[in-house]
């Protein structure tokens, strides 16, 4: 079997476009890509309209089938081509864009489901959804990113238990840390005035990495702080009142954009809106290698999400393989992973929304609202858990490696990637056209 794959964002321009909308396809298709190598010949492209017909034509001349996995939203997938197409995405609100603007029929993703005939996504939610916007029949896939197996090697290495003295990381980009950083220039007072550029130049980064100490309890998250999904505000202020005079609770924020210099601006005036507290912030915006990723992970006792919904949430995911327990909300693409045995699940509520790339903002969807009180309760809880009970702490922790395995391990992820793709009618086809072409010659 050919496995042509696409996505907009690839290895060249991944630097630039670190937090743009879609960029997170690139690394799904990465994760990916071990597992569709075991099922076929993987060919990547760049321009779908012009190459994903040329090569399915010779592999039909060579009697092989073919198939074209676009990892973009439906409104950016390629429709009306020869070879079968089938986009994998992400979703995370109650329904599915079903109406047009500027005059792009593919803004109302159900024109694309009919045109293509199948859809994978990454959550028994989207795949429920999908289905309720077109038939209970549809052809639709709920198959996540396979990270499991990539950290295993991490898992060896790691103890259950958090990392008893800590450990510094090497950032070669920016650290501010809550405990050293002047926070008066975000006082509402000087909210008009000149902010201090914080952001270290790349150059300097590269050649002289901040070291930075990281100890304690962790709580640990990685987003785009551009993201209005990611809720950080909330995630933030739980952190301040419930350890507002716990000093070794740390919260690090590892924020993933190119340019982040507005968002840090953001993140500490609102900072500084709870002060005082003793309990420690850190901002890491920059290159982490692989070694000091895994002692990032290392140091983390909780892995943390406050969205207001995920389509898969890779970090989390992450995270969660390598062994470490979150506190996450049961809804959306997480309640495909997130239980009371590996996490301290935040309740929340459903409220209007609008789909994230519809630029008139029309409320069409819903989202989920994190309840502050069972957040603020989960801080503490959790933080308990970490210093007075480790027994449950390291059952915890193992739930969280056997489940993901059961979500996202290669095997299972390859299982159905074989399963649902059999299935489709298309390779139905194209396997009788191969035999007929094949007797024929």
């Amino acid at each position: 079997m050919i496995i042509i794959i696409y996505s907009d964002t690839n290895a060249g321009s991944i630097v630039s476009n670190l937090g743009l909308p879609e960029y997170s396809y690139y690394f799904v298709l990465k994760e990916f890509r071990p597992v569709l190598e075991q099922l076929g010949i993987v060919v990547t492209v760049t321009d779908p309209a012009r190459e994903v017909d040329d090569i399915y034509r010779s592999a039909k001349a060579h009697g092989e089938s073919c198939i074209f996995l676009s990892f973009s939203p439906p409104h950016k997938t390629a429709v009306g081509l020869a070879c079968p197409t089938i986009p994998v995405f992400a979703w995370e609100f109650s329904t599915l864009p079903n109406e047009v603007w500027f005059g792009e029929p593919r803004h109302d993703w159900r024109y694309v489901f009919g045109h293509v005939g199948s859809a994978i996504t990454h959550s028994a939610f989207t795949a429920d959804s999908v289905r309720q916007a077109m038939t209970l029949v549809f052809p639709v896939a709920a198959i996540p990113a396979p990270v499991w197996d990539r950290f295993a090697a991490l898992r060896e290495k790691l103890s259950i238990a958090n990392h008893p003295r800590g450990v510094d990381l090497h950032v070669a980009g920016t650290v501010i840390d809550s405990r050293t950083v002047d926070l008066s220039p975000y006082s509402p007072p000087r909210r008009r005035d000149p902010k201090p550029d914080l952001l270290r130049p790349p150059a300097l980064a590269r050649r002289e990495p901040v070291k930075v100490h990281v100890d304690g309890v962790v709580y640990t998250s990685v987003f785009n702080p551009y993201d209005g999904r990611k809720n950080w505000y909330d995630m933030i202020s739980g952190f301040c009142w419930a350890f507002r005079d716990v000093a070794d609770a740390t919260l690090v924020l590892k924020l993933t954009h190119h340019d982040v210099r507005i968002g840090i601006d953001n993140l500490l005036e609102n900072v500084y809106k709870l002060t005082p507290f003793k309990c420690r912030i850190l901002l890491i915006h920059g290159y982490l290698s692989d070694a000091d990723y895994e002692n990032l992970v290392s140091a983390t006792t909780y892995v943390l999400n406050t969205s207001h919904g995920e389509g898969q949430c890779l970090p989390l995911m992450e995270f969660m393989s390598c062994g470490k327990p979150a506190i996450a909300p049961r809804n959306t693409a997480m309640a495909d992973y997130i239980d009371s045995d590996n996490a301290f699940v935040l309740d929340s509520n459903t409220e209007p929304s609008h789909w994230p790339h519809d630029p008139r903002q029309a409320y069409r969807t819903l989202r989920y609202r994190i309840d502050w009180a069972t957040l603020l309760k989960a801080y503490k809880d959790s933080y308990e858990v970490a210093k007075k009970e480790p027994e449950k702490y390291a059952r915890m922790a193992e739930h969280a490696v056997n489940s993901l395995q059961l979500h996202c391990s290669r095997a299972v992820v390859k299982q159905r990637l074989q399963d649902f793709i059999s299935a489709l009618p298309e390779m139905s086809r194209n396997k009788g056209d191969n035999v007929e072409e094949k007797a024929g010659a």
